[in-house]
């Protein structure tokens, strides 16, 4: 059986295993969705952070919000990736966490999520914690 002793994958604090802000694709809220859409398949991912102009987190733009709001009755209806803006279609109710949170809230945080945003105690965007980097180190110190 398998054995990872809790008391090492504890040491490890979300600020550790993070991507920082300067390393991770964000838009803006004012940015319209076109903007969004280049920044998304430049990029390869489905979702990016939005921040606001002082980098403070306000939501999640997904490739998915994206398509459902240029979903016409009977096409895509191009036009509007130009007139809507990034705010009024990215889901503003998304997870996030701190950097001096535990490793135990981080594991559990990537459970329903590719990447969760961290956030300072002033709302400012730190970065984002992967559900690849918590996987690598849970494989690290099983395998050790």
């Amino acid at each position: 059986m398998i054995s990872v002793q809790r008391n090492e994958l504890e040491m490890y604090s979300v600020g550790d295993l993070m991507i920082p802000s300067e390393k991770v694709a964000h838009v803006q809220g004012g940015n319209p969705m076109e903007h969004a859409l280049l920044v998304l398949v430049k990029s390869g991912y489905s979702a990016v952070p939005v921040l606001d102009p002082q980098y403070k987190l306000k939501g999640i733009i997904s490739k998915t919000n994206i398509i459902n709001n240029m979903l016409g009755k009977e096409q895509f209806e191009l036009e509007r990736l130009s007139t809507i803006t990034v705010e009024e279609v990215m889901n503003k109710n998304v997870p996030y966490i701190s950097p001096d949170d535990n490793f135990s809230k981080a594991l559990q945080s990537v459970i329903d999520h590719p990447f969760v945003c961290v956030v300072d105690v002033d709302g400012f965007f730190d970065g984002i914690l992967t559900r690849r980097a918590v996987l690598k180190l849970l494989h690290q110190n099983i395998n050790d």
